[in-house]
């Protein structure tokens, strides 16, 4: 394989490893429900992202072809991690309106 591609893709690799920590640290750490939803909805997205990323094109370069199984992976995971957070969100912020009824 060219030196030049396995350098992007290990970069991406750790990109991707750095954000994916960073969001698991930041659920672990972040003091309530709403600030931790960001870490996994933002950092940890870009970190698959980029493992996706640099799968994609390690496997594009080494195979005939064009690698695109992993792109649908990648357009997936764009799609579903917001609608997910944002579905997390407002039923937290329902049950939150309840207990203040009460």
């Amino acid at each position: 394989m060219n030196p030049a591609v396995e350098t992007i893709v290990s970069l991406l690799i750790l990109v991707g490893a750095a954000f994916a920590l960073l969001g698991s640290i930041g659920l672990a750490r972040l003091p309530d429900f709403f600030t931790r939803l960001h870490g996994p909805t933002k950092a940890t997205t870009l970190g698959v992202g980029a493992m996706v990323l640099a799968s994609s094109l390690h496997f594009s370069t080494t195979a005939p072809g064009l690698s695109l199984h992993e792109i649908a992976v990648l357009v997936f995971l764009f799609i579903s991690a917001p609608v997910s957070a944002h579905v997390l969100a407002k039923a937290a912020l329902h049950r939150q309106r309840r207990k203040d009824d009460r």
